[in-house]
């Protein structure tokens, strides 16, 4: 943006509200007042400036939000370095050699700089790519992009001032061919440049200085683009200098102070280098000689040869710092700085569609939740339930415009989160109407009771979400990028929530009550829950047998279960989803399945509706297995229904006459028309069954070739091949997804034999014949499971000490923190048996009246454990806060001020206990297959959360509070 839009951004954003505040101030007659209608508008705006800035443009408010592969499809990969190559060859696995090692696969995954496609660190010693809107065969061809070793090579560009090429020189521009021969033996080829750059100079290399017309180049027609090529002269395969022999290459300066590139190669490099810059030194009259850096088949730089270079050397030029960054890039790209493990230790991929349908379902349960928590409150306290809900759409826009603000990521568990945020909002106005109410009770005068309600209430609030904060915050420390969604969610919403209700709802309340547009009669409604005296510790053992109960149940259940209970994500395996032709049943599919895999799968059967329900619904099935061979996988699944009635969903190619491409006329030559690079080759019409892109069928075809020709796949050129899209065959779902084809145009360059192409399309034939279309895929080796289940301790035992600490602060005595803790851990195990449980029910006529599957423990479970500890900690802090309250300056803590304290809090635990429970039942029944386990887990730590609060918590807390007299 120019200087003018972010000067007007600002002023909009810090000047106008205040502006605005004051003027509405003066109206209602409450000018002392200005500034904190200012600062609500203000926040209000900051909120609003994405979506604002969105309508400005003329773009679609979904426009303003970055969502997760989960949501918009995608695929998220994560590769380990190889320690043990790296420690053969000499490799130090640092920070600056990862750092270069993922600048290096960016290049490859995305040479254009214009796909969205995100490169970074993870940890230590693994890199993270994600593929946004890809499917699997698209995945497949990137992930050979990011492992192979590429093709490095060093070569001399041709110079017309030298005798030796000017005869090489003719004879490659009188020739058709990309190679010059003499004789036998090849002497040179011509290259692209990698890089075009854009006017007059355009195709030129950067650091080629002068008039162009003295280099050696020709432009060529490919895919409706011209490029230049250069004429590269080739040294004798016996003297050929390509990657292997490269140890590193690093950023440093020339002589004259400028930046440069310094690299080093090995004993056999560094005499072969020798060799060949000995050969082309500099020339009296000054001439010189350029060094041509080649990778994959394009030239990336072409600097002067200045001297002799042995094992190591520079790059000189005229080179600006990025530029040598990206060369250096170029140099490790060849043969990576540090090799990586072949396969991905994690892989996540999920379909567009299956996406869209988790988008759908999600924003469903946020509309849906959010509709009844609006009416609920409403018809329970009258104008304040207009005030909060108001507060609480307010919540939810300052919680979407600061996501957007920052571009953080939209994931699944994300969405979660922002419905939970919508259910323990409610939360703080509950706590501050129950504090209003009870002042109205003793009389107090409305401006008092609203006065109190809020001061009493503070400090309860502010301890409760502080201790919920804690959590979000170490959730986000371990967490995956999903996870890490959730918990940037949740501690948005928190912070978001308590200035809705603390600042904004306050400042309704008191224009009301000061213009007298509400009474005390009609604030808040009657209450349902009236004034209690219930012996809550009286029934602690009854109580206490109860929870040894069902604790000794649910560890029953966890332990014969064994590794069952835990995803993939702990275990390390493969997950796949797949469809049929037609639709088997659950157990015929699993019967089928079972002859491959034994016991070690689990099936879901899941239902997508289609064009808003106006469609036939489409079936998927989801196996989970230990196996974490994706292709063994893939294989074993082909082959237990090879022979069954049920056929699955594959695709399928038809190939027409292959034609060959003609040479081209003397007359275009004469003419100097762009050559056409298949000139001479063959070409060939496909059509699939599914529409596919180019990507993904390239790989396929190069994979068919070089089990054909038994060629290794890194030696096997792509320009050997080009595909394109046919008009009309195309559909695009927008402009982030990659574009795909029914039907495609398939050219290859001369030196593949008609023969060679029949054979490989029949290869590819009958390949995609056999292998299923997977939807998603999702794989973790054992070795990230293991540090996954770490990490997930981890932070449950961080959050218990962060909270024990926290407690023990604020209420300056160990035995909250200690009974706060007793209860969180009650919770943990109770909810962990029951998810035990309920899996083993789900397969019983219970499971599919209450919709319980076959649930797996993993990670965003772990985040809703967390979840339930802060929502269970809230809870318990309300009742101590009150009994602090209560207690006054009594040093002793009794069992009537305990009693007196949960019975004075009831009505809001309950209250709060319902709205909540209405929001995450609604998630668990509509919210989709992504948060069924978490909602799960969410709905039973609501019931066990509230019950712990009062049967569990306060009994410790006298047991130890008693316990400590003596020694006071």
């Amino acid at each position: 943006m120019s200087g003018w839009i972010i000067i007007l951004w600002l002023v909009g954003i810090f000047v106008v509200p205040f502006i605005l505040g004051n003027l509405i101030a003066s109206a209602l007659k409450m000018r002392s007042e200005s500034r904190r209608f200012g600062i609500v508008l203000m926040v209000l705006a900051f909120g609003m400036a994405p979506f604002i800035n969105q309508l400005i443009h003329g773009h679609n408010l979904k426009d303003a939000f970055r969502l997760g592969i989960d949501l918009a499809g995608g695929t998220n990969l994560v590769y380990q370095a190889d320690k043990e190559q790296a420690e053969a060859s000499g490799k130090e696995i640092s920070s600056s050699a990862m750092d270069e090692l993922t600048r290096s696969i960016a290049r490859r995954v995305n040479p254009s700089g214009t796909e969205e496609v995100t490169v970074r660190q993870v940890g230590e010693d693994r890199v993270e790519i994600i593929i946004p809107g890809a499917d699997t065969d698209y995945v497949q061809a990137m992930k050979d992009k990011i492992t192979r070793l590429g093709s490095l090579e060093f070569g001399v560009l041709a110079a017309r001032h030298d005798r030796a090429h000017q005869n090489i020189i003719a004879r490659a521009e009188q020739s058709d061919s990309d190679d010059v021969f003499d004789g036998t033996q090849r002497v040179a080829t011509w290259l692209p440049v990698a890089r075009i750059q854009a006017g007059d100079n355009q195709g030129q290399l950067k650091d080629v200085t002068g008039d162009p017309s003295v280099d050696v180049f020709r432009e060529r027609e490919v895919n409706g683009q011209t490029i230049r090529e250069f004429l590269v002269i080739v040294s004798p395969p016996e003297q050929k200098i390509d990657g292997r022999y490269l140890v590193n290459s690093r950023p440093t300066f020339d002589e004259n102070g400028g930046v440069a590139v310094s690299f080093t190669f090995n004993a056999r490099g560094g005499f072969l280098f020798q060799n060949l810059t000995g050969q082309y030194q500099p020339k009296k009259d000054g001439q010189k000689y350029r060094l041509a850096a080649i990778l994959d088949g394009s030239i990336h730089s072409a600097p002067s040869i200045n001297a002799v270079i042995s094992e190591s050397g520079i790059i000189s030029g005229s080179f600006t710092s990025e530029e040598v960054n990206e060369l250096v890039s170029v140099l490790n790209a060849g043969a990576l700085e540090i090799p990586l493990v072949k396969e991905p230790v994690s892989e996540y991929t999920i379909s567009p569609l299956l996406g869209v349908d988790v988008q759908e379902k999600g924003i469903m349960a946020i509309s849906v939740a959010a509709i009844a928590v609006l009416i609920f409150m409403v018809v329970y306290y009258w104008t304040a339930g207009i005030i909060a809900d108001i507060c609480l759409a307010v919540n939810v826009a300052l919680v979407l415009g600061a996501m957007a603000l920052i571009d953080a990521t939209f994931t699944l568990p994300g969405l979660a989160g922002l419905v939970l945020t919508i259910g323990m909002a409610v939360d703080a106005n509950v706590l501050i109407f129950e504090r209003m109410r009870e002042e109205l009770n003793r009389s107090s005068s409305l401006r008092m009771a609203i006065q109190n309600g809020f001061g009493k209430a503070f400090s309860t609030i502010l301890d409760a979400n502080l201790t919920t904060l804690i959590s979000a915050i170490i959730l986000y420390a371990i967490g995956t990028d999903q996870v890490r969604g959730f918990a940037v969610t949740l501690f948005i919403g928190i912070i978001m929530s308590m200035f809705s209700a603390l600042y904004v709802g306050r400042l309704m309340f008191d224009v009301l009550e000061n213009k007298r547009l509400i009474s005390a009669s009609s604030l808040l409604g009657k209450s349902i829950i009236g004034k209690t005296n219930l012996d809550f510790l009286g029934k602690q053992w009854l109580a206490t047998i109860l929870s040894l109960v069902v604790i000794a149940g649910g560890m029953t259940a966890l332990v014969s279960r064994g590794n069952d209970n835990l995803d993939i994500d702990f275990t390390g395996g493969s997950m796949v989803t797949f469809q049929f032709t037609d639709n088997p049943g659950i157990e015929d599919a699993r019967a089928a399945l079972e002859e491959q895999f034994g016991n070690d799968m689990a099936l879901e059967r899941l239902i997508v509706p289609t064009d808003n329900g106006a469609g036939e619904d489409q079936i998927f099935f989801r196996l989970r297995s230990k196996n974490q061979d994706r292709d063994e996988v893939a294989s074993m699944v082909n082959e237990a229904f090879e022979a069954s009635e049920f056929h699955l969903t594959k695709n399928s190619v038809e190939f027409g006459e292959i034609t060959a491409i003609p040479e081209q006329s003397e007359e275009e030559n004469a003419e100097a028309a762009p050559v056409d690079l298949f000139a001479g080759g063959n070409q060939v019409n496909l059509t699939f069954a599914d529409e596919e892109t180019l990507t993904a069928i390239q790989d396929r075809v190069i994979r068919s070739y070089a089990k054909l020709t038994e060629t290794p796949l890194d030696s096997i050129s792509e320009a050997l091949f080009a595909l394109k899209g046919t008009a009309g065959s195309g559909m695009e779902a927008d402009e982030s997804a990659v574009q795909r084809y029914s039907e495609m145009e398939l050219k290859v360059a001369s030196e593949i034999s008609q023969d060679q192409l029949q054979e490989t399309l029949v290869s590819m034939q009958e390949r995609m014949a056999n292998t299923p279309d997977f939807s998603e895929v999702n794989t973790f080796s054992s070795a990230v499971a293991g540090e996954t289940q770490s990490k997930a301790l981890l932070a449950i035992l961080a959050s218990l000490a962060a909270i024990i600490a926290y407690i023990w602060f604020r209420f300056s005595q160990i035995a909250f923190g200690l009974a706060a803790v007793v209860a969180l851990v009650h919770d943990v195990l109770v909810v962990l048996g029951l998810v035990a449980i309920a899996s083993m029910l789900s397969a019983t006529p219970l499971g599919p009246v209450l919709q319980l599957t076959d649930f797996k423990i993993n990670l965003p479970m772990i985040a809703a454990f967390l979840t339930i500890i802060g929502y269970s900690l809230n809870d318990t802090i309300v009742v101590f806060d009150r009994i602090r309250e209560v207690r006054g300056k009594n040093p002793d803590i009794t069992k009537e001020i305990i009693n007196t304290s949960v019975n004075q809090t009831l009505s809001r635990t309950i209250l709060t206990s319902l709205t909540t429970l209405l929001v995450v039942l609604i998630l668990y029944f509509i919210g989709g297959e992504g948060l069924h386990g978490f909602a799960f887990c969410l709905v039973a730590g609501i019931f066990v959360g509230t019950y712990s609060t009062i049967f569990i918590a306060n009994p410790v807390l006298l047991y130890a509070a008693q316990r400590r007299k003596p020694d006071a």
